[in-house]
């Protein structure tokens, strides 16, 4: 008997509780400024963001090509020199 009273009055209370809400909370005017809003105009598009970090991983790899490119050729030299010293210290012990 008990179990249908509360469900009854729970039913009522509910949308009670959600009126009294609405009437507590402020309402939002259009004239407020919600933050900084900045116009679609002025806006970069996306892609053009895209595009621009995509120019600048191409710099990047660029870059890190050249420094690559540069270390192997060092290297490579390096290694010459080595074999060429060890050629022309083979040839005076003979």
């Amino acid at each position: 008997m008990l179990a249908p009273c509360l469900l009854r009055r729970a039913i009522l209370t509910a949308p009670f509780v959600f009126v009294v809400a609405l009437l507590v909370t402020e309402p939002v005017r259009a004239d407020q400024e919600a933050g900084t809003a900045i116009p679609a105009e002025s806006r970069p598009c996306v892609d053009c963001h895209a595009f621009e970090f995509m120019q600048r991983a191409l710099q990047d790899l660029k870059k890190t090509a050249y420094n690559l490119d540069t270390r192997t050729e060092t290297l490579l030299l390096q290694v010459e020199k080595r074999n060429l010293c060890d050629c022309i210290a083979a040839n005076l012990l003979n």
